[in-house]
């Protein structure tokens, strides 16, 4: 691409970026406003979580649901990533 091309798609990559922690944030405040309005007791509440170390899936949870909600999302969001860069859509930059 030309000079000027390659910096408008960085921007737009940051841009975008920015936008969805932004977005993850705002998700985020606007469910614990949810629970608090229902009124949902303390404790209640359930979480997991993946942690990938190379091709190895680290799965924890506070319980049973929780962990394997978080490992079928972290396949599927794998899933999304090898089909976007076998794709082209998202590719891969050499080190410069």
């Amino acid at each position: 691409m030309a000079g000027w091309a390659a910096q408008a798609v960085e921007l737009a990559a940051i841009a975008t970026g920015a936008a969805l922690v932004i977005l993850g944030i705002l998700l985020i405040v606007l469910s614990l406003l949810i629970s608090r309005a229902r009124g949902v007791r303390e404790g209640g509440a359930e979480a997991g979580g993946v942690v990938m170390i190379g091709p190895l899936p680290i799965v924890f949870g506070t319980s049973q649901r929780a962990a394997v909600a978080a490992m079928v999302l972290a396949i599927a969001l794998t899933a999304l990533a090898l089909i976007l860069f076998v794709s082209g859509l998202a590719p891969l930059r050499a080190a410069t």
